[in-house]
């Protein structure tokens, strides 16, 4: 019923997070896009104190937008502010954190390979690696570095490889991404609620005091302003990571976070492209190199070629019966199929040797044996009922799991063969077993993988 109830609330929470994010990431693409869209307006408005304006058509009708430079002539009665969209994202994602990762710890955020954590040691590293990135960015940004745009900018570049290196040296593959996201989400927030809302909070107050705003709010707007920019290239990083749990081949793979600050590059690259568009300078090179990147990325990541595994007899060859019913030592089911063939042609040389030297007929000795070896389809399938059908089942007996992941059912050989193609993809990356929870052998990997992809 415990992990009924969460699937529920994960639901509940992706949507409201999947709907907050659009909202957040909608307003910040317009108001990037209406500020270094703004033009030069004509001599009456400019001497109204308005520093840009802009005229649109939408909906059936035009809108005239126009940008003051700090205070309008009088305060407006109804004033929309932007914040609940941030603000919603970030909760709404702190919740998702907590359902999904921190309520099933043991399955989405330990990888007991990497670092053999307990669940609460888990969830308080989780929360000091995101919590201490964060404090870390607020006394760069409120130092004299935060000033100057350009050191700040790759000051804080620096920080968030080295995070992402050590997320990944911390959790599972698939968390250490939801972490780096979750980082990202933390300061775009913090930089909302602590930098760019009192900056518009100190201004409102001094046009409704009828004061001239002075040297104090400018530092602020400034601060702001730079705050308001990192936002903005966190943007695409931030959106793919939200999404990366539908692609383990990124996030699997061997170097997953240097693939990660591949992506960070270059998306932030292509959001510098736009950004330059929005103020009429074409500089086509910004979306040429995040392609070419593009492009060494695929490349570098792309796997190794898949070998069939080899056609195999339904059974194997046959040995001496004797009174013991023990049944065969499971080890041998989980031999590679390599060594069964080469053991059954031992055993049938071995049996005709001796039948020559005690002059046994053959029809005696085959009188005597009988079938024990399993077949290719049974030693696999022993594999995938101890590794992966503790999840993928009807009924999983997995903790945590109320139902099999995306509903996938792997409990017999069609059904191995129906989904033969996600096998060999979530196999092949390590996405599947979720963490290795169930300690799936490399072994193993290799032999499912070859077995699958010959069905």
């Amino acid at each position: 019923m415990g992990a009924y109830l969460l699937e529920w609330l994960s639901l509940f929470f992706r949507w409201f997070h999947v709907i907050a994010g659009v909202a957040w990431i909608g307003a910040s693409f317009y108001f990037v896009w209406l500020d270094l869209s703004l033009r030069k307006p004509p001599q009456w408005k400019t001497d109204k104190g308005i520093s840009g304006d802009l005229w649109a058509v939408h909906g059936g009708g035009f809108y005239e937008i126009a940008k003051y430079k700090l205070e309008p002539e009088e305060m407006p009665k109804t004033l929309h502010w932007f914040k609940w969209e941030a603000y919603t994202t970030w909760l709404t994602g702190a919740a998702m954190m907590s359902i999904v990762y921190y309520a099933n710890a043991t399955a989405y955020l330990i990888d007991p390979s990497k670092v053999p954590f307990t669940s609460i040691g888990a969830i308080a590293t989780s929360l000091l690696f995101l919590f201490g990135s964060y404090f870390i960015y607020e006394v760069i940004v409120r130092s004299h570095l935060g000033k100057n745009a350009f050191i700040f900018s790759t000051l804080i570049f620096i920080l968030l490889v080295i995070a992402s290196w050590g997320s990944y040296q911390l959790f599972s593959d698939r968390a250490s991404f939801i972490h780096i996201g979750a980082i990202l989400g933390t300061v775009m927030v913090g930089n909302v609620f602590f930098g760019i809302m009192p900056a518009q909070r100190a201004l409102v107050d001094c046009v409704r005091r009828g004061e001239k705003p002075g040297k104090e709010v400018a530092e602020l707007a400034l601060q702001a302003k730079n705050r308001s920019l990192m936002n903005n290239y966190f943007t695409l990083p931030l959106i793919f990571t939200m999404i990366s749990n539908h692609y383990p081949m990124m996030y699997a793979h061997e170097k997953g976070w240097l693939v990660l600050v591949f992506v960070g590059i270059i998306t932030a690259t292509a959001r510098h492209y736009f950004n330059q568009k929005h103020l009429g300078h074409k500089k086509p090179r910004y979306l040429v190199i995040p392609a070419v990147l593009t492009v060494l990325l695929i490349i570098w990541m792309r796997p190794e070629p898949i070998e069939p595994a080899p056609a195999m007899p339904a059974t194997a060859s046959v040995a001496p019966t004797t009174t013991d019913s023990t049944p065969p030592d499971i080890s041998a089911i989980t031999d590679t199929n390599t060594d069964t063939v080469a053991n059954a042609n031992n055993s049938a040389n071995n049996n005709a040797t001796n039948s020559a030297d005690n002059s046994i007929s053959t029809d005696a000795v085959t009188a005597e044996a009988v079938p024990v070896s399993a077949s290719a389809d049974d030693a696999m399938m022993d594999v995938v009922h101890t590794r992966c059908s503790t999840c993928h089942a009807v009924q999983p007996t997995q903790q945590g799991f109320a139902a099999p992941p995306a509903g996938i059912i792997l409990q017999t050989p069609e059904d191995l063969k129906i989904h033969k193609a996600k096998i060999v993809t979530a196999v092949q990356t390590g996405y599947m077993p979720l963490g290795n929870i169930t300690q799936l052998t490399d072994a193993e990997r290799q032999q499912l993988v070859a077995y699958a992809s010959s069905l």
